[in-house]
């Protein structure tokens, strides 16, 4: 989990079901639905930028300290 994440209490979801009782929507709780929107989001950026280079710690602590000042 990450930092500030609020975990999913148990799941209050409701489905919705056809004539013949198969479930075809769910409803869920707006803050279940927001935090998934958000999770979702975050996936695909991460899926943008898999191919991107990499830095290492030091390497970021070089280039903010260049553009900041000192750390």
């Amino acid at each position: 989990m990450f930092r500030g994440q609020k975990q999913l209490s148990a799941v209050k979801e409701q489905y919705i079901t056809d004539e013949h009782g198969e479930r075809v929507a769910v409803i869920l709780p707006l803050e279940e639905y927001e935090q998934l929107q958000e999770d979702l989001h975050d996936l695909a950026v991460a899926a943008e930028r898999r191919n991107e280079s990499t830095l290492t710690f030091d390497e970021m602590k070089k280039r903010i300290s260049t553009s900041n000042g000192p750390i």
